[in-house]
């Protein structure tokens, strides 16, 4: 036996040494990673402060064009001094050559022998006509004086006006790289921290990985426990990663225990309790199947659309439930929906209704959602011309990309291929769009449907991202109606007064009627960031305008 035990030994040392290889090199390839992350970071660093050092001197530059501007400024005003008393000294010489003329036509007509032969009077007129002729001209002059002291010569004007537009041209141009610089610095940052995050969010995945990583479940062994066999498991798991069918395999088993359960117990009346749920005692299941469940929510939800005045929702749905059952069945009826709407939420019908009836959504967001399904379907109806039920993949792509004039191109090529689009396929090839549109007995929609919802989720939770990201603020930080008001103008230009003021008033917890104009007393209005931000996540937010600097698909 030791003799055994040592061959055994033997045996194993080979394997021993290939565990302390294999471990060394899995060592060696995380400090790889590490380094190479640790260059990615540091030429990221050295890429930022070279931006910043062009824009410090892209700042310099305009500092000094501003400086020569005031210099050309200052040396203009001196040139105008210069030329103006230029001026006034040239009026003066010709005012002094001009008294030296006269002086000297005085001079030889008093030389000149024939000079006292003249008549008397007629020099006395001559010279008093002369005098008023000097004085208006004088009047002329001082009038020139009056209106033209301050003229400079078009010449020089003109050249000083082409030196200031070539001047204020350079300063436009140097604007304009400097904003391009800043624009691409800013978005130079976005995209490292948006690198960091991944960096940081694939170690922690990676650490994660490996800590908790595990032989991958054999999911075949489910199909002998799940009722149905082998056929409805496959159904049920088909296109679900691990996650879902742990999702899909609890409904199973809760199902059952629903079953087996005959009463449930009353929950009270307890201010936490839902006002349907508000009994004590014992209630009976009523034991529906899921397709009973689906259909009653359907009605429920018809019965809502029709109603005038819309009361609350759960005060509504009891209500539905004693004009359908009767008063005494009302109760054991809220009990059984309630029970299975909690258990299934991968049926969306019963998701969707389990959201809305405990406040966690708005049913406004269902009722829009159904309205923008029927209205894909209705323009893919007008488009069918021949009424076949058959549409060509371009026109679908049309239909798409017109109602929903704000989706990014990648979007509308995923619900394409929801359809049934493939990037191999031609563009005329034809599609049953009706088909798109079904549902199972169950109340699930068809694939494209599906992701018609969850575009809208993404979206909307990509949305109030961006809000928070320009607001700047952590969750737990305060936020003022005014900013809030403000963030959302700057991420989405394109929303009309109405609509913002239904934000803002959802966000805040306010009537539209009672929310301040802008610039009025808004600085008083605050609430937790964190608490805005789950009360818009409960209504129906999407964007309706483009991005800044992103043109409508």
């Amino acid at each position: 036996m030791l003799a055994h035990q040592r061959e055994k030994i033997r045996a194993l040392e080979p394997l021993k040494a290939k565990l302390v290889t294999v471990n060394e090199d899995c060592n060696e390839r995380i400090l790889a990673m590490r380094a190479e992350e640790r260059y990615e970071i540091s030429m990221l660093k050295k890429e930022k402060m070279n931006l910043l050092k062009l824009i410090d001197k892209k700042n310099e530059e305009k500092i000094s064009l501003q400086t020569e501007v005031t210099k050309l400024r200052k040396k203009l005003a001196e040139e105008y001094l210069h030329y103006l008393t230029e001026r006034d000294a040239r009026k003066i010489l010709i005012a002094d050559l001009n008294e030296l003329r006269y002086q000297r036509e005085d001079m030889s007509l008093a030389q000149s022998p024939g000079i006292w032969g003249e008549d008397p009077v007629k020099l006395t007129l001559a010279l008093k006509m002369t005098r008023q002729d000097l004085t208006r001209t004088q009047m002329e002059l001082n009038t020139m004086k009056a209106n033209f002291g301050d003229v400079v010569p078009r010449r020089d004007f003109e050249m000083q006006e082409k030196t200031n537009r070539d001047l204020q041209e350079q300063l436009d141009s140097l604007r304009d790289d400097y904003e391009e610089v800043r624009k691409e610095h800013e978005i130079l940052l976005q995209l490292h921290m948006s690198t960091l995050k991944e960096r940081d969010q694939f170690y922690s995945e990676l650490q994660e990985i490996q800590r908790t990583s595990t032989p991958r479940p054999d999911w075949t062994k489910c199909e002998d426990v799940v009722s149905g066999g082998p056929d409805r498991w496959h159904m049920l798991a088909e296109g679900k990663n691990s996650d879902q069918l742990v999702d899909v395999l609890l409904e199973e088993i809760g199902e059952g225990l629903l079953r087996e359960k005959d009463f449930f117990p009353g929950l009270g009346y307890g201010e936490a309790i839902p006002p349907f749920l508000r009994f004590d005692g014992i209630v009976e299941n009523k034991k529906p199947t899921k397709k009973d469940v689906v259909n009653l929510l359907k009605d429920a939800w018809k019965e809502r659309l029709a109603e005038e005045q819309k009361e609350k929702f759960p005060d509504f749905f009891f209500n539905f439930l004693e004009r359908r059952f009767g008063p005494g069945d009302a109760m054991a009826w809220a009990y059984t929906i309630f029970e299975n709407i909690k258990l299934f939420r991968s049926n969306e019908v019963m998701s969707q209704f389990y959201a809305v009836l405990m406040g966690k959504r708005s049913e406004i967001v269902y009722i829009k959602h159904k309205e923008t399904v029927a209205q894909l379907l209705k323009e893919m109806t007008n488009v069918d011309s021949q009424n076949e039920g058959l549409l060509t993949m371009e026109q679908l792509s049309t239909v798409l990309k017109s109602i929903f004039p704000f989706k990014k191109e990648e979007k509308i090529q995923e619900l394409m291929e929801a359809g049934g689009w493939h990037p191999n396929s031609s563009n005329a090839d034809f599609l049953n769009y009706r088909s798109l549109f079904m549902e199972d007995e169950e109340g699930q929609s068809m694939h494209f449907v599906q992701k018609l919802w969850e575009q809208y989720m993404d979206e909307k939770d990509e949305y109030l991202q961006e809000l928070k990201q320009e607001l700047g603020l952590e969750l737990r930080d305060e936020v003022t109606l005014c900013k809030v008001r403000e963030a959302l103008m700057n991420i989405d230009p394109g929303l009309d007064k109405q609509t913002l003021n239904s934000y803002l008033s959802q966000a805040f917890q306010l009537p539209v009627t009672e929310l301040p104009e802008e610039g009025e007393k808004e600085e008083g209005i605050v609430t937790r960031l964190q608490a805005a931000l789950e009360q818009l996540q409960m209504a129906d937010i999407r964007r309706m305008g483009a991005r800044e600097h992103e043109p409508a698909s």
